[in-house]
């Protein structure tokens, strides 16, 4: 393996290319990402780590806008992040300024592929190491969408997903418990499946709602942290139910 994991650009016997493939485990080390379309709402969720006492909180986002009806998160990177966001949000106003319309979130989503994969087919590079989340309305139908992206290039369409630390843990936990909803509904499904992996609840959670209406808006700490104890409060009544049961049961 040694001979063809230096370049980039040389595949193995069997097929790999090996810089990829560690690009792709730097996302599975990075903090946990969630993204989950609703009828009239898109949630993103984000597991943060703790800041230092003496750092700026609001200097630390893994949430941001990339144009007023689009937004991303990622895992993996922060910095490779950043170059890609500031691509990503020059290519939304040159489109903007080239055809007079916004762009929309499949073509965003394919413009981040592309460079994604660009880096892995060329000399002197290495692969992003990060994986995205793209959430956004169409400006033309205004239908949610949600698009994931990862280092080799490849994309692909989602109706709720996750990227990064335990994403198969959350993706489990979607698949069984997914259904279309509306409103806060969305919002307490992506809390829910975050605090899957997440420990100390709301408090190590950042949250983000976008709606045609209003765009994307940060959700405060008091605000996760009251959704946060109201599914704590359900899992309890669930819990004690099933062991009210149980007990009539035997």
């Amino acid at each position: 393996m040694a001979r063809y994991d230096r370049a980039i650009t040389v595949f193995s016997p069997d097929g790999h290319l090996f810089q990829v493939e560690y690009a792709l485990e730097a996302v599975r080390k990075g903090n946990a990402a969630v993204g989950v379309r609703g009828a009239d709402v898109i949630v993103l969720a984000v597991e943060k780590k703790s800041t230092p006492k003496l750092q700026d909180s609001r200097s630390v986002r893994k949430i941001v806008n990339l144009d007023d009806h689009i937004a991303l998160a990622c895992a993996g990177l922060k910095a490779d992040a950043r170059v890609l966001i500031n691509r990503a949000r020059i290519e939304c106003q040159s489109y903007k300024l080239t055809v007079e319309d916004p762009v929309t979130v499949e073509y965003i989503t394919r413009y981040i592929a592309g460079l994604q994969q660009k880096y892995t087919q060329s000399g002197g590079v290495r692969p992003f190491g990060l994986s995205t989340l793209i959430i956004g309305f169409d400006p033309h139908t205004g239908t949610p969408s949600l698009y994931q992206t990862d280092p080799s290039g490849t994309f692909s369409a989602w109706k709720a997903n996750a990227t990064g630390r335990n994403s198969n843990s959350i993706r489990e936990f979607l698949e069984k418990n997914y259904k279309e909803t509306s409103g806060q509904e969305t919002v307490k499904l992506a809390i829910r499946a975050l605090m899957e992996v997440v420990e100390s609840g709301g408090k190590n959670i950042e949250v983000a709602v976008m709606t045609k209406e209003d765009g994307l808006r940060q959700l405060e700490e008091a605000e996760i942290d009251a959704i946060a104890a109201e599914i704590e409060a359900e899992k309890a009544a669930a819990e004690a139910a099933r062991k009210g049961r149980t007990t009539t049961e035997s």
